[in-house]
């Protein structure tokens, strides 16, 4: 889809909520590069990730990837001869922490979830050098004492000299004879050596060497002749231990380094389950539900919202503001037509409907759920065109007239069968009888190139062109003559009425000339008007019925979606036992296992199958334990 589509239907939009539902910068970063794609096969992958995500929440959980970090930068620095500093070790460390932790969680998978497993399996379980790294570096990215015991006694014997020059600091601070010469009877620091602050009048009056004056001169400081050697011995080993921790952090960026490569394997896969663990969390917050594929290139969206209009409401609940409802809306192509002409008044409703449609479309074609029923099915368009944009004045209509044609001729010659076309205003800008002329020409050229379309009008011209085009159909907005606004929802079916004349009444234009002005509409307008009126009732049966069917499909839907669910938990829970079996049997003298009552690890001392209990050996302590109380000790179910 080229960027023109993607900004106009505000595709970047959808990718600012999916990035707030991330669980960390990976998913963050993955999310700006996600794009509606062509290909059916990739889409259907992408939802199928998805759904097999959305059936793993609701059994095991979202994989935990709270700590994965995006460390890409330090595996690339590891290489280098500078190396890794303590605090980004401990980055690495968090983060391949977390690869472990996903290892585990993926142990919990149903057979199923085939697409999940073969994501895992590219993210190595990097718990070992973690724990590594850990032995040398804490969380704050210190490195430890006891990281190599030649640090340990680097670091012991500076804190015994420090010890040594406190003393000495303490019994020259206690003297008067001193602390009177001094500008404050504190020490201080010069280049790591301590010192004390002389006035500089005194200078003489304490035995030692002067480092520095201060900046206005008044004060020297002096480094006490007694303190000299002990300083030296701080800063001699401040050297040894800056030494031994570049080594130890220099063996550490070897280490990282040298599995950089599968490192860099198990980002990209972490990646995408913290973007599918948002899009799961998006379907939750905003009720979407992943569509299904359909190769016939049928569209039918059922209670379809737009995302946008929903994130609206859903800030406004959680901010405590009252915000209407976002009406849904039914729409289908390709089944008893292939082009729509949304017909009626300039009241906004119009646009939302074909943004809408515009914008699940290409959230589908992404693998992002969509705000709409389950049941909703989308084709997988080769390109969807868009020519959206607010209509101008009257001074201005020459140029609005040329924008829109100027849009519109590209797409007349980019679309075909597999395209999805969306023109708001068709016709607008110019005289009405030559718009209506020059959008039933774009919609007769869009029927020849059988390409899917809705076109929204305020034209009732080109309301007649569903009465003589097989693949045509009109739709409207409802609009309240009584409150003079759109209720949203869209009739297809029912072309609009400009209601002008109604919203004329309710102003308060006197009846008379309400008459004299229905007086002066053409008799085309009124030969149509009349086709309409014959027609409409049995359009409305007809949608009602289809309604109707419709909402049985669904509701069998979903209690078949229900039943495979629990089937497949079912299957999953049998499998798990069959599994447990099989490792009880075999269980023998001196096996570690966990149990779970106590939450603690022991040796199997004895199992005693007909009593389905075991005798187990854990501290001083020799427990009989049910052997469904046992699992693994290693965590796997």
């Amino acid at each position: 889809m080229d960027d023109v589509t993607l900004r106009k239907l505000e595709f970047d939009v959808v990718r600012g909520l999916l990035a707030a539902r991330c669980g960390g910068t990976l998913g963050r970063q993955l999310v700006e590069r996600i794009a509606p794609h062509a290909a059916a096969n990739m889409v259907e992958r992408w939802l199928g990730q998805v759904r097999e995500m959305q059936t793993a929440a609701d059994t095991i959980g979202l994989p935990p990837l709270g700590g994965a970090r995006d460390i890409r930068s330090f595996l690339e620095r590891s290489g280098t001869p500078a190396g890794l500093e303590a605090d980004h070790l401990a980055d690495i460390a968090a983060t391949l922490q977390t690869t472990g932790l996903v290892q585990r969680w993926a142990a919990g998978l149903a057979e199923s979830a085939t697409r999940l497993r073969r994501i895992v399996e590219r993210a190595g379980d990097f718990t070992p050098l973690a724990n590594r790294i850990h032995e040398v570096v804490d969380d704050r990215g210190h490195v430890r004492d006891d990281a190599s015991p030649k640090l340990g006694s680097i670091r012991s014997t500076i804190e015994k000299a420090r010890s040594q020059i406190d003393v000495v600091f303490r019994r020259i601070l206690r003297q008067s004879s001193i602390t009177r010469y001094l500008q404050y009877a504190n020490a201080t620091f010069h280049n790591d050596r301590r010192v004390l602050p002389l006035k500089a009048e005194h200078r003489g009056r304490l035995p030692g060497i002067i480092h520095r004056s201060s900046d206005t001169g008044a004060t020297l400081f002096v480094e006490p002749t007694e303190a000299v050697e002990l300083n030296n011995t701080i800063v001699r080993l401040g050297l040894d231990e800056h030494k031994e921790v570049t080594r130890i952090l220099a063996d550490l960026s070897r280490l990282v380094h040298m599995n950089a490569g599968e490192i860099g394997k198990s980002l990209e896969a972490m990646a995408v389950l913290d973007l599918l663990g948002a899009k799961v969390r998006f379907a939750r917050d905003f009720d979407a539900h992943v569509p299904e594929i359909d190769a016939d290139g049928k569209l039918l969206l059922i209670q379809a919202r737009h995302p946008i209009l929903l994130s609206m409401q859903h800030e406004a609940v959680q901010e405590g503001r009252s915000r209407e409802d976002v009406v849904p809306i039914d729409v289908r192509l390709g089944d008893d037509f292939d082009l729509l002409v949304i017909t009626g008044p300039n009241t906004g409703g119009k646009t939302v409907a074909i943004k809408t449609v515009g914008l699940l479309v290409l959230m589908a074609q992404a693998g992002i759920p969509i705000p709409a029923a389950a049941g909703s099915r989308v084709p997988v368009y080769r390109r969807v065109f868009v020519d959206i944009g607010d209509e101008q004045s009257i001074e201005q209509s020459l140029s609005t007239f040329s924008a829109h044609l100027a849009a519109v001729l590209p797409i007349l010659e980019g679309a075909d069968r597999g395209s999805l076309v969306l023109v708001d205003e068709l016709g607008a800008g110019t005289d009405p009888d030559e718009g209506a002329a020059i959008g039933r020409a774009v919609v007769e050229a869009l029927l020849a190139k059988q390409a899917h379309a809705i076109v929204t009008t305020h034209l009732s011209a080109l309301k007649a062109v569903a009465f003589t085009e097989a693949r045509v159909d009109n739709a409207s907005v409802e609009f309240d003559a009584v409150t003079l606004r759109p209720r949203y929802r869209l009739v297809i079916g029912e072309p609009g009425n400009s209601n002008a004349l109604i919203i004329a009444e309710r102003l308060g234009m006197p009846h008379a000339m309400i008459e004299r002005a229905k007086h002066h509409l053409d008799t085309r307008h009124q030969a149509l008007t009349n086709a309409i009126a014959g027609t409409l009732q049995s359009r409305r049966d007809a949608e009602r019925a289809r309604a109707q069917a419709l909402q049985e499909i669904q509701e069998t839907l979903v209690r078949q979606r229900e039943l495979e669910r629990r089937t497949a938990d079912l299957n999953q829970a049998r499998l798990d036992h069959q599994r447990w079996m099989d490792w009880v049997s075999g269980l023998n003298s001196g096996d570690e296992v966990y149990v779970r009552p106590f939450e603690r690890t022991g040796r199997v001392v004895r199992v005693h199958l007909q009593r389905q209990t075991a005798t187990v050996s854990s501290g001083s302590m020799d427990l009989e334990v049910r052997l469904t109380e046992l699992s693994p000790a290693d965590g796997k179910p």
